[in-house]
């Protein structure tokens, strides 16, 4: 295992984002559930605010954890474009419109009352507990983008070395602690890794 938990991870990232520790215009943006923990940790250690961006992953219709794209909160899709020439057109139409659905009552519940958000002309350090296709990560991306944000900084704790090329390109920078060439599901790469539900991300968003 490389990290014992999603604690563990953000902590590590922390000291990899030192740098940007207590910058005027920094903010830390984290993907739920599981990216608010580590984003979470990520924040307090570098004394910056935290938000949240929610894309969701389009997943292949027979293995609906392996992503073949992602839409972007504001209802774009970035596709693995030889995957979805494969997919059933009807599946994805349906499983698109699922996901806008979900990502639209998650922003609703996650940011209920908080301040309006704003990435314009700030360093905005995009986390989670992981990326594997990469896919959803550019989702978020290409939201933070659209609020024309100074500098971008993706930072995760695990993703394999060809993802990596695609999150540079994505980002003005990015940092990944760990870059397994044999890359099996996220949660592989944990000693603990529990399901985050929407109460733990409520808490955590207004700690």
């Amino acid at each position: 295992m490389l990290f014992a938990d999603r604690d563990d991870a953000g902590r590590r990232l922390a000291e990899r984002l030192s740098g940007y520790a207590g910058i005027a215009d920094g903010l830390v943006v984290a993907l739920p559930r599981g990216g608010v923990v580590v984003g979470r940790v990520v924040a307090d250690a570098l004394r910056l605010p935290l938000d949240i961006v929610v894309p969701r992953k389009i997943g292949a219709e027979s293995n609906p954890e392996y992503a073949i794209g992602a839409v972007t909160e504001e209802g774009d899709v970035v596709w693995n474009e030889a995957e979805r020439r494969q997919a059933d057109p009807a599946y994805l139409t349906a499983e698109v419109a699922k996901q806008k659905e979900e990502a639209a009552r998650r922003l609703a519940t996650y940011r209920a009352g908080l301040v309006d958000r704003t990435f314009e002309g700030r360093t905005v350090i995009v986390v989670d507990d992981g990326v594997a296709t990469g896919l959803t990560m550019r989702a978020a991306l290409a939201t933070v983008r659209r609020g024309r944000p100074a500098r971008t900084v993706v930072a995760v704790p695990v993703c394999p070395p060809g993802t990596l090329v695609a999150l540079e390109a994505a980002a003005d920078v990015a940092i990944v602690l760990e870059l397994p060439r044999a890359f099996m599901a996220i949660g592989a790469f944990y000693a603990d890794f529990p399901q985050v539900g929407d109460q733990e991300v409520l808490r955590l968003m207004r700690s």
